[in-house]
């Protein structure tokens, strides 16, 4: 599916507001509701809109630590840390990476000894390096990357 600009200008709205009514949005685009449901639905079809998120403030879910962790796996068979990574709740993002280690996770925790208990855990897969994070300085839509 090649996305036009209309497309951006809906996906932008929607990234800042997943539920504005179709109607308001179609005013700001100069859209009937209609034609702008018809979009996002053939976005929705297209795999272009995967899921709608919230966002939530995670100190107030008590979620103090964030870290870093780049596992250097002991084993070139990583199917089973695979599993581990997508069992593991306090793992926020995981990437498969070139460079420095195999992978790099994101996990959020509200203690130091489950930061600990999880540590220990990985060690059954390789080792690591952490990188506790010490404050949050940007986060952004990844949709502003390509306009």
């Amino acid at each position: 599916m090649v996305l036009d600009n209309i497309d951006f200008q809906i996906l932008r709205l929607l990234s800042e507001n997943s539920r504005i009514q179709w109607k308001d949005l179609g005013e700001k685009i100069h859209m009937t509701g209609q034609a702008v449901g018809n979009r996002i639905k053939k976005l929705e079809e297209n795999g272009v809109i995967k899921a709608y998120s919230l966002i939530v403030d995670e100190m107030k879910l008590g979620l103090y630590y964030t870290a870093f962790v780049i596992i250097y796996m002991k084993t070139a068979n990583h199917d089973s840390f695979i599993r581990f990574i997508n069992d593991r709740n306090e793992i926020v993002e995981a990437h498969r990476v070139s460079g420095e280690g195999c992978y790099h996770l994101k996990i959020k925790v509200n203690s130091q000894e489950l930061l600990n208990l999880f540590l220990n855990k990985i060690l059954d897969y390789g080792n690591y390096s952490l990188y506790l994070s010490i404050q949050d300085i940007k986060q952004h839509n990844p949709l502003t990357a390509t306009i």
